[in-house]
């Protein structure tokens, strides 16, 4: 359950990444903000390429005590040492993630805006829920994830919140009592400078 103190930081990588110089730039990110978790969101279903892109992430996070989980694929978790899988479609896979992967493994659910899925994720064994879009974005179905959903998750529901999807300085600061995890990341790989613009994002609650 969320509390008054600073919400950790949920570090989510672009669909796609150049191996050449992403590793350095996640470096920079994770030396200059503690971040609680970092998510591989990676784009399409080339397995070579997913997992080389997991492994220089992998080095570079597990080098900092950071763990990783990947969008989805269960595989390559496994094979290439990560630490969980973030769920994009809800509870539906939740039970057989947390089969596959064990105990330890962290299983995350991906629950748009539904109080409903997220009540389910929960409930089929997730470590954590995330909502979103909370800003304007085309992530899930454009169905905006509103403060008071996050409101109630944490008056009313023990599993850990995340709050991604469009994140703003007026949302960080509006969200950070209400959510454990804030997930960021098009806010700032966008920007030619990544630390200073989540520096930016995160001004509100510094």
């Amino acid at each position: 359950m969320a509390s008054e103190d600073r919400p950790q930081i949920y570090l989510i990588t672009p669909p796609d990444f150049v191996l050449e110089t992403f590793p350095d730039q996640l470096a920079r990110v994770l030396d200059a903000t503690e971040i609680a978790c970092l998510r591989l969101a990676l784009a399409g279903s080339d397995a070579d390429r997913i997992g080389r892109a997991a492994d220089a992430a992998r080095l570079v996070a597990h080098e900092r005590d950071v763990a990783v989980v990947i969008d989805n694929h269960l595989q390559i978790a496994e094979r290439h040492g990560l630490d969980g899988v973030h769920l994009t479609d809800g509870a539906r896979l939740v039970r057989e993630a947390r089969k596959a992967l064990g105990a330890d493994a962290i299983v995350g659910a991906f629950c748009g805006a539904s109080r409903h899925d997220g009540m389910s994720a929960g409930e089929a064994g997730a470590d954590y829920v995330a909502f979103g879009p909370v800003g304007e974005t085309a992530l899930g179905t454009g169905a905006r994830a509103e403060p008071d959903l996050f409101d109630w998750w944490t008056e009313m529901i023990e599993v850990p919140v995340v709050a991604e999807g469009g994140l703003t300085p007026e949302l960080v600061a509006a969200l950070a009592p209400v959510t454990d995890f804030l997930g960021i990341g098009a806010e700032i790989w966008s920007d030619a400078d990544p630390v200073a613009a989540l520096r930016r994002l995160l001004a509100p609650i510094a």
